[in-house]
């Protein structure tokens, strides 16, 4: 079985994902490989700077991510072109390492898309699992951990799907309004029950 994690800023995603890894369960990292898939040598790097250039490449060749962003965050049509090449890479290769995890006699693999339901890659997955905390514990946490003023950590919640627009996509909900180590039970028992199901 396949399910795909995901939440929103400052839900504790990352945090219930290392949980998962914790009782050895495989967690194929959407984050991890889209940083992988444009390393030089890959197929994806060659076309990002067949498209962009080699003024996007940093001394050691590898793609200069800040100077990148400057360029498709004014240009919509560029950011587009981007996604375009990245995207599909990164689901390949997501599919590549949840398969080989299944046919090594995985029976259950995780895996963490935080944009799960905006990029529209449920069909990625069996079940779907969304780490939930409210508004405005989101917004406490966020200010918090990035010592954003309340203004910049709103436009940063803003800028994604409202998590209780999630919560209406989800099949799972995991609450995380609370302390750590109840947010650990609940994942623990979830991975109890999922498993007697896999």
């Amino acid at each position: 079985m396949i399910i795909g994690l995901t939440g929103g800023i400052a839900t504790g995603k990352s945090t219930v994902s290392n949980i998962i890894k914790s009782q050895g369960i495989p967690v194929v990292d959407a984050d991890i490989i889209s940083r992988e898939v444009v390393m030089p040598e890959k197929e994806a790097y060659e076309k990002i700077v067949a498209c962009f250039g080699e003024q996007i490449l940093n001394d050691d060749k590898t793609i200069n991510r800040a100077g990148l962003g400057e360029i498709i965050f004014n240009d919509s049509e560029k950011r587009t072109m981007l996604n375009d090449i990245v995207h599909p890479a990164v689901r390949k290769e997501m599919r590549r390492q949840a398969d080989a995890y299944l046919r090594s006699g995985e029976s259950l693999v995780v895996m963490d898309i935080p944009l799960l339901f905006e990029s529209k890659l449920t069909h990625m997955v069996d079940r779907t699992w969304l780490v939930y905390a409210t508004p405005e514990i989101q917004l406490q946490r966020l200010m918090k951990r990035d010592h954003f003023s309340e203004k910049q950590a709103m436009s940063r919640i803003h800028s994604q799907m409202p998590i209780n627009e999630k919560k209406e996509l989800a099949d799972v909900v995991i609450m995380n309004n609370g302390s750590l180590s109840e947010l650990e039970n609940n994942v623990l028992s979830l991975l109890k029950q999922t498993e007697k199901q896999t």
